[in-house]
């Protein structure tokens, strides 16, 4: 069988692409360490347990932010996440800590929010569909957040949830998880990976 030279051209050019575009996947948290974040200055508010990263209020209820130390344009996030007691309100921050996912409960809202988009100054401007079916408040869940560009779409067990607009969303930052002030309550990750697109 014989190719046109502009046919093999196509084949040689539509491999190498494919190559240089492959996506990297890139452990976040592995149960072991926390090597890939900048630690907080107290850092009481997080551990480590049998491959379990934890978020833990502290007496005095103050909050703690976990930032990535590599800074990120167009990305993947995926974690699973476990609710522990009280009333959970955490999210997954992206680029800054204007731009957020929530998981867990709103303060404002006074009900469960996982998987919406969190801004401050605008609220909730859209709110992840069908959340109520898919959550397990005493199991673990998975969590895919892709960021690209202003556009925000996040599964939830496996499920598509939302697809969002963000006209505030910057270009380029850090990935954080948060643990929210003035609670008393826990949350859990493990298996935390990033994908640069």
């Amino acid at each position: 069988m014989k190719f046109h030279k502009s046919t093999a051209l196509f084949i040689a050019l539509l491999l190498c692409t494919t190559v240089a575009t492959a996506q990297e996947t890139e452990t976040l948290f592995d149960g072991s360490n926390l090597d890939a974040w900048q630690l907080p200055t107290d850092t009481d508010h997080w551990s480590i347990d049998k491959g379990v990263l934890t978020a833990r209020n502290d007496p005095e209820q103050k909050g703690s932010i976990l930032w990535t130390k590599k800074t990120y344009t167009d990305f993947v996030i995926e974690t699973d996440f476990l609710f522990g007691h009280g009333r959970v309100d955490s999210g997954i921050f992206i680029r800054t800590d204007r731009q957020q996912i929530q998981l867990g409960n709103s303060g404002s809202k006074k009900r469960d929010m996982t998987a919406s988009p969190y801004i401050p100054g605008k609220g909730y401007p859209v709110e992840a569909v069908g959340v109520e079916k898919l959550l397990k408040l005493r199991d673990w869940n998975h969590i895919k957040i892709e960021a690209r560009g202003k556009q925000y779409e996040v599964w939830l067990n496996g499920e598509l949830v939302l697809s969002f607009h963000s006209e505030d969303a910057i270009e380029k930052g850090p990935i954080g998880l948060q643990l929210h002030p003035k609670r008393d309550m826990c949350v859990s990750f493990k298996n935390i990976t990033v994908t640069e697109l």
